[in-house]
């Protein structure tokens, strides 16, 4: 669910008026999708706000505190759309309620979505790592990407708009 923001084009931000040639992402997320465009982190996030709160929004904050483990200040969060510190299983759970799947399926396909492009875009965690503003190390990008710790949608969004941006 979260990777298919990309094929959707919702995560694609103008770069043209980068002034260091990094990407930026226009504040609502969606590009043009022209030649200039890049994915972006902030494109990303903002394409994940509207993803998880709408489908806050479909179940509503009974449904979500009935049908999951969700605390209270994850399941506002959620409906706020204010998902930058929510994990990523979090986020997945609350996709997965209101699209009937499972949510440990969602991030799963969501690790191989990542994995493969970084195999795609000839990546390494170390490289990840110093390209993104999250403090991670290059180590803790690795145990996220695999499940080992936890990752935040934020961080989410700045792993996945760098291998994004190094496979076009």
């Amino acid at each position: 669910m979260f990777h298919e923001v990309i094929d959707d084009g919702l995560a694609v931000g103008d770069v043209s008026d980068a002034a260091d040639g990094s990407a930026v992402g226009d504040v609502g997320g969606v590009g043009d999708g022209g030649e200039d465009a890049a994915v972006t982190a902030v494109g990303l996030l903002a394409a994940f706000e509207t993803l998880v709160a709408e489908a806050a929004a479909e179940v509503g904050r009974e449904g979500l505190a009935d049908e999951t483990d969700l605390d209270e200040s994850t399941i506002e969060a959620a409906a706020a759309g204010e998902v930058a510190d929510i994990a990523v299983a979090d986020g997945a759970t609350v996709v997965a309620v209101a699209r009937d799947r499972d949510g440990d399926a969602i991030v799963a396909e969501l690790r191989d979505h990542l994995l493969m492009g970084m195999a795609t875009a000839v990546l390494d965690v170390d490289t990840i790592a110093a390209s993104i503003d999250a403090d991670l190390t290059g180590q803790e990008v690795q145990q996220a990407l695999e499940g080992r710790a936890a990752m935040t949608l934020g961080q989410l969004a700045e792993i996945m708009a760098v291998v994004e941006r190094r496979k076009r």
